[in-house]
């Protein structure tokens, strides 16, 4: 069983309310979960202290054991701290000049080896 970090929906049509749940990535989006770890509340004002809520300890436990997050959950975790950002990488151009794929550190964005 593969487990997922993700938001399931809630609240009425046009005032979406999420919670974010570790669930079985084969159950349905708002199916059963295994346990609920906070919630997101995207009405809410981009300063309001309610617009996110999380619990960090059980977040780390469950991708601690191999939880793999949804995108938008891995920028919300990112964003409160809990996980580093996704490594990027720089690509030749366009215009048919070769180069090797190089790393970059996201946060320096000196090309690492």
């Amino acid at each position: 069983m593969t487990v997922k970090i993700r938001l399931a929906r809630f609240g009425c049509k046009h005032r979406p309310f999420y919670r974010v749940v570790a669930a079985d990535d084969k159950s349905r989006r708002d199916g059963k979960q295994i346990e609920v770890l906070g919630f997101y509340d995207p009405l809410q004002g981009k300063e309001d202290a309610n617009r996110v809520s999380l619990k960090f300890d059980r977040i780390k436990y469950w991708l601690s054991v191999g939880a793999q997050p949804t995108d938008s959950v891995e920028n919300m975790l990112f964003r409160a701290g809990l996980i580093p950002p996704k490594s990027m990488v720089v690509r030749g151009s366009k215009n048919g000049q070769q180069s090797t794929n190089q790393h970059v550190s996201p946060i320096t964005g000196e090309i690492l080896n």
